[in-house]
């Protein structure tokens, strides 16, 4: 029996060890998100100030105005991973950060009839519907923290001292991403199906009632250390201020809802029809404490593309689930033998006779681990030697030299997904107009550059010229870079087939006060001759 038990932990752990480093190949990407270079410099900036900022340092949109730095433990470490190890420690720390957080999975879905393999597949394929959202960032930590918060309270039902590390881990997690808003409300879901349970009598009041209770004293522990951050009680409304804002849900690509004619979203497709297909089968009847929250994660992830993570987290074990109870039923899952029939199968000896085979297992199973081990290493070193080339692809490389070498004007209009790196790259010597900080610009000025400007709309002159905007870097194909080159006001001053870079050539207040009396000269003409001047419109 003993030997029994070693097996099959074995083929957990083997199987633990083969996903492991699997996810640490899979979710390793490049260090090439928009957003990660303002991060990069607002570590830089505390670790050489020394306090976190409270207002805005790298614009000239929003100078001095308040920002809530909500991420500042995150950009500190990834400033300091950077610092000593380069775009190769941030790649291999994002990567292990996300695979902690898929390891936590695997440890939740129930192994089908005792087959941990079956817990690890499902698992991989959770991560592949999650690949859209992997990256460099620190949205990772709130996944990898999501992951352990529902570990600790599926784990506290029967350990309720697990429950005693929620506090903590919220504390650091608040410091890190504004995710932590998930906690929460993934406890109140909890709590709410906790509610459902008892009233329709699946748990009885007794069993449920001190359950509900420790969540309850939980979630107001954690709403309490809210204010304990940098930003303070300001933290509070954070994320629904995020949540309500039109501009971001309208221009930044996280937000949109998932395109299912993409290959991209086709595994979250498929996951979300498992997730019907399961509620809708008559062998699995998932708790209340399991539905709220899949239905709350999942309409949530229909809603916006960075919300799928965390959907797959909480979706995921309950598939398993259903996949167990159906292949139950079906007896395609069969229980670990018991003695009796092992000793019908070996002549009457109770003792697992091991095959010639068996024999090679062990070796089999460690060539497979070191194989997998391999495989990560080798796709980390490709990443880390290809960073270059991939930051020269999504980013304008070289027009960044060329401004870092003279001495130009410092209010640059930069094409939004390329604000953080500009910032990175050319701070302090230069200003942006907007970066991927669209909590700090807001609706209106967001709508300004990414739609009026960029796209030529009515009134884009008068964005230019109110902010005095004096150089503009955009790639070459945008409606503004090809406007602005036939405009004798500017000139082009570097080009190639990634970004051009145009500088005003009349000064922007010039041309604004060239603006106001040719708009005075149409008011008074109008006055004068009111009918002339409305044949001349019609």
């Amino acid at each position: 029996m003993v030997k029994f038990g070693i097996s099959r932990w074995s083929g957990r752990a083997v199987f633990g060890g083969i996903l492991f480093f699997g996810l640490l190949a899979m979710t390793a990407r490049n260090a090439v998100d928009p957003d990660l270079w303002w991060h990069l410099r607002t570590g830089q900036w505390i670790a050489e100030n020394g306090r976190i900022p409270h207002s805005d340092h790298f614009s000239f949109t929003r100078a001095r105005q308040p920002w809530i730095s909500h991420e500042w433990l995150s950009e500190v470490v990834f400033y300091e991973l950077w610092k000593h190890g380069g775009a190769a420690a941030l790649i291999v720390f994002s990567a292990i950060v996300t695979t902690a957080g898929f390891m936590l999975l695997y440890l939740r879905c129930p192994p089908l009839g005792g087959n941990w393999h079956w817990a690890a597949a499902a698992t991989a394929f959770g991560a592949l519907a999650a690949a859209p959202s992997w990256g460099v960032r620190p949205q990772m930590f709130t996944f990898a923290l999501t992951s352990l918060l529902l570990w600790l309270v599926e784990g506290g039902v029967d350990r309720p001292r697990l429950l005693f590390w929620i506090p903590p881990l919220f504390l650091v997690w608040l410091n890190l991403h504004a995710g932590f808003a998930l906690g929460p409300a993934l406890m109140l879901a909890y709590g709410v199906g906790l509610l459902l349970e008892t009233a329709v009598g699946t748990t009885p009041w007794p069993q449920a009632r001190p359950i509900l209770l420790r969540v309850l004293l939980l979630l107001l522990a954690c709403l309490a250390l809210v204010p304990l951050n940098p930003s303070g009680a300001q933290l509070y409304r954070y994320p629904f201020d995020t949540l309500r804002s039109p501009g971001m849900r309208s221009f930044i690509v996280e937000w949109f809802s998932p395109d299912f004619h993409r290959w991209l979203y086709r595994p979250f497709l498929l996951l979300w029809l498992l997730v019907l297909a399961a509620l809708a089968s008559s062998r699995w009847r998932p708790k209340g404490r399991v539905i709220v929250p899949l239905l709350l994660t999942g309409f949530a992830a229909l809603d916006a593309v960075r919300h799928i993570p965390i959907f797959v987290l909480v979706a995921m074990p309950g598939i398993a689930a259903a996949l167990a109870a159906a292949g139950a039923n079906l007896g395609l899952l069969c229980p670990p033998r018991t003695a009796e029939l092992r000793s019908a199968w070996t002549g009457g000896d109770a003792r697992p006779r091991m095959s010639g085979s068996s024999r090679f297992l062990p070796v089999f199973n460690t060539v497979v681990l070191v194989l997998m081990a391999g495989f990560a290493f080798a796709n980390w070193v490709s990443l880390a030697r290809n960073q270059e080339a991939r930051e020269a692809e999504r980013f304008p490389e070289r027009a960044v030299s060329f401004l870092r070498g003279g001495h130009y004007p410092e209010k640059i209009f930069v094409y939004y997904d390329w604000g953080g790196y500009t910032i990175w790259k050319l701070y302090p010597e230069y200003r942006v107009f907007v970066d991927g900080r669209a909590d700090l610009y807001g609706d209106d000025l967001l709508r300004q550059s990414i739609q009026t400007v960029v796209e030529i709309r009515t009134g884009w002159r008068e964005v230019l010229d109110r902010w005095k905007v004096e150089a503009v870097l955009v790639p070459p194909s945008c409606a503004l870079a090809q406007a602005l080159l036939l405009d004798p006001n500017w000139q082009a001053a570097f080009h190639d087939s990634q970004a051009i870079i145009l500088f005003r050539t009349r000064p922007a207040a010039e041309n604004a006060e060239k603006s106001m009396d040719l708009s005075s000269e149409r008011q008074n003409s109008e006055k004068m001759f009111p009918r002339a001047m409305r044949n001349l419109r019609n």
